[in-house]
Parts: C-alpha cells; structure tokens; sequence
C-alpha cells in the first residue's frame, strides 16, 4: 500500500463518526398521517431502529445511542405510556438474541427504577447476555433526561466529599464526566434529530457539548439506511474545531 493510499484511508476514517446519538421523534405524526393510533407508529419505530442498528454495524460505529423515552414523556396519555412499555419488553425480548448474534452490547441508560420489576429483569437479562460483546455498543435512552444525568452525577460526587474521597478543590470537568452515562466511551460526534424539529429535548446535555447536529424532516418510521447515510456524509463535511478557531480565521 503507498503512503498516499495510506493518508486517504486514515483521511476517511478521521472524518467518519465513531458515536452517533438519534433523537427518534416523529412516531405519533407517521401515525397519525396513516390514519392510526399513535401505538402504532411507535410499532412502525421498531423497524427503523433494527435498520439503523445495522447500518451502524455495517459501518462499523463504536457506539450508537437512541433516544426511546425521555423523563418527560410519563406526562403522555397513560394508554399510550403502557403500550409504550409493554412495546420495550417486547422488543427486548424479540431483539436481544439478534443483538448478541452480532456481536452487539446492549446497555440502557436512564433511571430505570421507575419501570416496573417485569421491565427491569427483562433490562437485567440483555445487558448480561450482551456485555462481553465487543462490536457495536447500542446504548437506550429509557427514563432518560440530560438534567437527571448532570445531578446523578453531582450526587455522587457530593457522597465522595462528605465521605473523605474527593476534595471540592479536586473537582474538575472530567471529575463529573466520571459519574455520567456513557463516561466509558467515545464522546458523542454526531446527533440526529428525526421529524423536522430542532431542539435537543433534554437530550446527552454534557456529552454533545461539542457535537455536530443533523435535523431532518423525515418523521421516525421512514428513517432508512439512505438518511442515515445523508447524515454521515454531512458530517463529513464539517469542520470540527471543538471551540477553536478556524485555521486562517478569527
């Protein structure tokens, strides 16, 4: 191989994504544009997560985080929250053993002791047959919110000052990274907000502090292999400065 094969190789893979994080919205409108009950929009979400779980695998991501179900969304209609739950059992229990098949580790961030004790064995279960997998890392967002990560963290590291462990003067930024979901992987490159909104929602506050967004209008059930791909080459073609300024430029 030549050394100007070998620099584009290494060009390509420094601008592809190693962690890319979903904010799947637009369930209840494909729902309601079909004529159905939300419940099935969200049931039409599954497949487009199988899709994009295998084009983050094909493309060989480290890590993949999906935004299913935020703090906030247990102000919904109670009906549709319990067919929620009753759809993530489901799915876990239909998707768990292709996950492992595949090399996938599944693992759910949030507060899941609000979930009742049928949802959090089933939880239990597939982050145990998962976790010695070492491909894609698939990450869930169940009862997950930004704000709840930050003071779960900060919790934890008031126990350790009043305990002795910790100094207030030894708390830095990476002090509180420690304590947070996803601290163990690749930082969040790029997130994709489905169904033509742009907001964030309550969404990875400090792990997509330097982030590349990418909106569509595509509502959830349609996100395809296609989208996703239309993201990933939008990323490319950004200039990442991480608060920097531009070589050249102000």
């Amino acid at each position: 191989m030549s050394s100007e094969t070998q620099i584009t190789t290494d060009d390509q893979q420094r601008i592809r994504p190693r962690h890319v994080a979903i904010i799947m919205d637009g369930n209840g409108r494909w729902a309601k544009n079909q004529g159905k009950l939300r419940v099935s929009g969200h049931k039409a979400g599954v497949k487009s997560v199988r899709r994009a779980v295998s084009f983050a695998v094909s493309n060989k991501l480290e890590a993949l985080t999906l935004y299913a179900f935020s703090s906030e969304n247990w102000s919904r209609p109670a009906q549709e929250v319990v067919a929620l739950m009753e759809l993530f059992v489901w799915a876990l229990d239909s998707e768990v053993k292709s996950l492992h098949k595949h090399n996938v580790r599944l693992r759910i961030i949030g507060d899941i002791s609000r979930f009742n004790s049928r949802l959090q064995e089933r939880i239990r279960r597939a982050e145990e047959l998962t976790q010695q997998n070492n491909g894609l890392t698939l990450n869930i967002a169940a009862n997950y919110g930004g704000r709840w990560d930050i003071i779960h963290g900060v919790k934890q590291i008031a126990e350790q000052v009043q305990e002795g462990l910790l100094r207030p003067d030894q708390i830095e930024e990476t002090t509180l990274s420690r304590f947070l979901c996803m601290h163990d992987l690749a930082p969040v490159d790029l997130v994709i907000r489905t169904g033509g909104e742009h907001r964030i929602s309550n969404f990875l506050l400090w792990q997509i502090a330097y982030a590349e967004f990418y909106f569509t209008d595509v509502l959830w059930p349609d996100f395809d292999e296609q989208v996703f791909e239309g993201a990933m080459n939008a990323f490319s073609h950004r200039e990442r400065r991480f608060g920097g300024a531009a070589p050249g430029g102000a």
